[in-house]
C-alpha cells in the first residue's frame, strides 16, 4: 500500500479486476483501503495444504464480499466443533473450525500420533478458531495455540489487533502473550506507527480501553520500525515475545 500511493498513475493505467488475499488474515481497515485505491473489489479466502488449498472464499460479485470473513464454503464441508471435541455448534458460536469432503487428505505419512489427533471420524481439526453466521459467512478470529490465556480469560489477539489497527496512527500491530508470574499470560501489542504518526504508549492504551473490556487492553506496548515476519512474510505471534527480549 505504501509503494502503491506513489505509483497511482501506474494504478490508473492499470487496472485489476480483482485482488484475492488468502494465507493470513486481511484486517478490515487494509481491505477498504486497497478497494479505495485499486477501485477493484477484494476476495478474501482460506485454505490450507491439508484441503488442497481452498476451503472458503468471497464470492466475487458486487457488493457480495462481506469484509472481516473469509466467505463461504468453496470445496469440503465446513462445520464449528466445541474446542472439547465433544459438539458442533450452531450458528454464530465460537469453536474449532473442522472439514470434510474429497478434497481433504487421508492423513500425515507415517505420523498416527497427529492423525489419530487431528481426525475425529471423517472430520480434520484445522487448528483455527472462528464461527459460521447465518448466511454461512465464515469469520476466522485467530489459532488455538495463539489464543492469550490471561487468568483464564481467553482474548483472540485478532480482536486487539483490528481495533488498534482504526487509530489513525497506527500503520501495524501484532498482539501477542508475553508471560506473567501470577496470571500465566499477559497481553503486549508491538506497533508500527503511519509515516507522519505520533502516539506514546499510553495514548494507545486508552484509546484500546474505549474499545475494549479491561481484560483485553494490553498492558505492555511496544514500538517498532518493523514487526518480525516469518519465512512466507507471515508476521509471526508465536515466539514474538522471546524475539524481542520480553520473556
Amino acid at each position: 500500500l505504501s509503494r502503491a500511493k506513489r505509483n497511482s498513475h501506474i494504478i490508473d493505467k492499470i487496472r485489476l479486476r480483482f485482488i484475492r488475499s488468502s494465507s493470513a488474515s486481511l484486517p478490515p481497515q487494509i481491505m477498504k483501503e486497497l478497494e479505495s485505491i485499486f477501485s477493484c473489489p477484494i476476495i478474501e479466502a482460506y485454505g490450507m495444504t491439508e484441503a488442497s488449498h481452498q476451503m472458503a472464499s468471497n464470492p466475487l460479485g458486487k457488493n457480495t464480499q462481506k469484509p472481516g470473513t473469509v466467505g463461504l464454503s468453496a470445496g469440503p464441508e465446513v462445520a464449528i466443533l466445541e474446542e472439547n471435541g465433544s459438539n458442533f455448534l450452531s450458528t454464530d458460536e465460537i469453536g474449532e473450525i473442522v472439514i470434510k469432503g474429497g478434497n481433504v487428505f487421508r492423513g500425515y505419512e507415517n505420523n498416527p500420533e497427529a492423525n489419530e489427533k487431528l481426525f475425529m471420524n471423517d472430520w480434520f481439526r484445522t487448528g483455527d478458531q472462528g464461527f459460521i453466521d447465518e448466511e454461512g459467512f465464515i469469520t476466522i478470529s485467530g489459532r488455538l495455540k495463539e489464543i492469550i490465556n490471561r487468568g483464564g480469560e481467553k482474548i483472540s489477539p485478532r480482536e486487539v489487533d483490528e481495533v488498534l489497527m482504526d487509530h489513525p496512527n497506527v500503520e501495524q500491530v501484532v498482539t501477542f502473550a508475553i508471560p506473567h508470574d501470577k496470571l500465566g499470560e499477559e497481553i503486549a501489542a508491538a506497533i508500527v506507527l503511519n509515516q507522519h504518526g505520533t502516539a506514546s504508549e499510553e495514548d494507545l492504551k486508552t484509546y484500546a480501553a474505549s474499545k475494549l473490556s479491561d481484560f483485553k487492553v494490553p498492558r505492555k506496548i511496544i514500538f517498532l520500525e518493523e514487526i518480525p515476519k516469518g519465512a512466507t512474510g507471515k508476521l509471526q505471534r508465536i515466539g514474538l515475545s522471546e524475539k524481542l527480549g520480553l520473556n
